[in-house]
């Protein structure tokens, strides 16, 4: 049997649920999960993505859709589709 060493972690609890059930279905133990990501840590030398202090308008955004204003809501994925397709066109 290979040797193993043990993690602890504080982690929010509404967190661990969300996060838990994502591996769920994946088909992922958490410690599976653990692994993964320690051995993209290696592949990468770092982490395996992008980490940034978000600007002002990405703060302001996140905040206002947070609150949900100035939301954009369409009735169906095609609608939305049609809708970027006609904004990239008019660029």
């Amino acid at each position: 049997m290979a040797k193993v060493d043990f993690i602890r972690a504080r982690v929010e609890p509404a967190t661990k649920h969300k996060a838990e059930a994502i591996f769920k279905k994946l088909g992922l133990s958490i410690s599976e999960a653990i692994n993964i990501f320690y051995n993209q840590v290696i592949l990468n030398k770092g982490l395996p993505f992008e980490v940034k202090i978000p600007n002002e308008l990405t703060l302001r955004v996140m905040k206002e859709t947070e609150e949900e204003k100035n939301l954009t809501k369409w009735k169906s994925s095609d609608d939305f589709v049609k809708e970027m397709e006609r904004r990239s066109s008019e660029k």
